[in-house]
């Protein structure tokens, strides 16, 4: 996998909404859009992971494609997926993955908030 940690941050905080945010402590970035989770990032320089929101099926099915895919690390792992930047992946199913799970999250928002959203992006 070719991503960088700053790449994957810069492809986060692109997201419409975004906010930043370091709850657990400065090592772990939170990612959230609507006040609601879709990304965390942490790990040292080469024990990268980010956990992302997915759908049950497709967690399933992701996990046994990809061995850099694993459960969701401390999270509801039926829900979310965490993935190892230090195992190879293609760049492109990251990347799908990270949209996938901003839209996931962002679609259990209020109308009024996804409209806000919408307006901005």
């Amino acid at each position: 996998m070719s991503v960088t940690v700053t790449a994957l941050h810069e492809r986060l905080a692109a997201c419409p909404g975004a906010e930043l945010g370091y709850p657990f402590g400065p090592e772990v970035a939170v990612y959230k859009v609507g006040g609601k989770v879709f990304a965390m990032l942490a790990g040292a320089e080469h024990a990268v992971r980010v956990t992302l929101k997915t759908d049950p099926v497709l967690a399933e099915v992701l996990r046994e494609s990809y061995p850099a895919v694993r459960p969701g690390y401390h999270t509801n792992k039926r829900l979310w997926n965490t993935v190892y930047l230090d195992v190879p992946l293609p760049d492109e199913v990251l990347w799908n993955m990270v949209q996938a799970s901003y839209e996931l999250v962002r679609a259990s928002l209020p109308k009024r908030i996804q409209a806000e959203l919408d307006a901005e992006g």
